[in-house]
């Protein structure tokens, strides 16, 4: 792993993080709130761990980064931000499906509506992060 492969999932993560604090922070607490079972509102946390949620957002940046890099050539805004949603949406999905058959947790919309969010991060990152690989590439 070498350093412009590192900065570009530092610049993926900090457009994950703040997008994920709009979208699920803000725009669609309500929601996904709504979405929750009763008796999975129990096992919610008060206050979520902020740092916890930045080294998801890092290690799924760091994912994308190294496909990117070491496997597809990604290296521009474009091929990135599609890469990203395709890769996002069908892990996200699988996931979520995954979940929703094993545990009473959430209501089926949630897994769609989720999806898409994750689509769309995916997007973002992603875009961030092949432009990144491509702006390093031209150094």
């Amino acid at each position: 792993m070498n350093t412009k492969v590192l900065l570009a999932a530092l610049a993926g993560a900090v457009t994950t993080f703040l997008t994920g604090w709009l979208i699920y922070g803000i725009a669609l607490k309500g929601f996904f709130e709504a979405q929750m079972v009763e008796s999975a509102k129990g096992v919610m946390r008060t206050e979520p761990g902020m740092l916890y949620i930045f080294l998801g957002c890092l290690s799924w940046s760091l994912l994308l980064a190294l496909l990117y890099s070491r496997w597809a050539g990604i290296t521009t805004l474009k091929s990135g931000a599609i890469a990203g949603a395709w890769i996002s949406f069908l892990i996200a999905l699988g996931a979520n499906l995954f979940s929703y058959a094993s545990m009473d947790a959430f209501q089926f919309p949630s897994v769609v509506v989720d999806a898409l969010v994750n689509a769309v991060q995916g997007a973002l990152a992603g875009g961030v992060i092949g432009a990144v690989l491509g702006y390093q590439a031209k150094q």
